[in-house]
């Protein structure tokens, strides 16, 4: 087993929390894997830790982007790995902690990405698109990717025209690729927990006492800065939960209140998707928090399970 913990669960579980009392225990180090937590400036709306709650453990991958950048699980790949085989050749404890499986899973197994190349096909397919519509781009992929095609929506033009790029770059479409890709073992083997809540609405309650927070922390604030300063409305970072509906708020279409439960409610539909994609992990040990269980009692038991990292 590689000398990585990997912590996962949804928002509002405790990932933070465990993820730096275990390196302090296990001289360890904290890679953040949250698709929201890399952006500048997006602190409070994303529960970006504070340097009060990192302890003095180093933490990485947050504040890596600016919220205007185009990022993708490729991007955090390329950027994590040398910094988690910086800290496991170091031989410290690499802890991975976040609520993005997506991220998580493909660091984990050592995705080999399809390439970028900056030969510009991206944009004549862009160019194209807008001449001739998503309609014809979707039937062109179909021709040389069926499934891709099959699984992809009109309005999902970014990924239309990414997987029509790598097939004109590559000769080769991008379904061949995954599958190969998937076909491989894993480049790392860690230790995986996982946390939830027993029950499940003292997450629930978890959740909604983190979004009243936020506004007690200034996230409106937050927000009308990052507006104020050249951040579009409707870049894919201001999508974020917490973030777009107070962005209609401040536009005026709706009550700051409203906004908040809108964000409540999103935020543990979120959480019920986030458990799902973890839960298919058949390696996962789950450390689930009973009705009035102490944290403690959650950290001994990931120590248990950490043993053979201690010092």
């Amino acid at each position: 087993m590689s000398k990585i913990i990997c912590i996962a669960g949804p928002t509002a579980s405790g990932k933070t929390a465990l993820a730096v009392e275990l390196a302090k225990a296990l001289d360890g180090e904290v890679i953040s894997c949250d698709s929201m937590q890399i952006y500048r400036r997006m602190d409070i709306g994303t529960a970006k830790p504070t340097e009060a709650e990192m302890q003095g453990i180093p933490h990485y991958m947050l504040s890596v982007a600016e919220p205007d950048e185009d990022f993708s699980v490729s991007r955090y790949c390329e950027m994590a790995t040398p910094i988690l085989d910086d800290i496991l050749n170091r031989g410290k404890t690499a802890i991975i902690a976040g609520g993005t499986g997506l991220y998580m899973d493909s660091l984990i197994k050592g995705n080999d990405f399809a390439p970028y190349p900056a030969t510009g096909a991206r944009e004549r397919l862009e160019q194209e698109s807008d001449e001739k519509g998503m309609a014809y781009m979707l039937e062109k992929l179909r021709a040389v990717d069926p499934e891709s095609a099959e699984k992809l929506h009109l309005a999902d033009r970014k990924r239309i025209i990414r997987a029509l790029e790598v097939y004109e770059e590559t000769g080769q479409s991008i379904t061949a690729h995954n599958k190969r890709t998937q076909a491989l073992p894993p480049r790392y083997n860690p230790l995986w927990l996982g946390l939830d809540f027993d029950p499940r609405q003292k997450l629930y309650d978890r959740i909604n006492l983190r979004v009243s927070l936020m506004l007690e922390q200034g996230l409106i604030t937050e927000i009308q800065q990052l507006l104020k300063s050249g951040i579009p409305a409707k870049c894919t970072a201001m999508q974020a939960i917490g973030y777009k509906e107070f962005v209609d708020a401040l536009e005026g279409k709706c009550s700051v209140e409203e906004a908040a439960e809108e964000v409540r409610k999103a935020s543990r539909h979120y959480a019920k998707r986030q458990l799902t994609w973890f839960r298919r992990n058949s390696n996962m040990h789950w450390l689930i928090r009973k009705e009035g269980e102490e944290f403690s009692k959650i950290l001994e038991k990931a120590r248990q399970l950490a043993c053979p990292f201690d010092k």
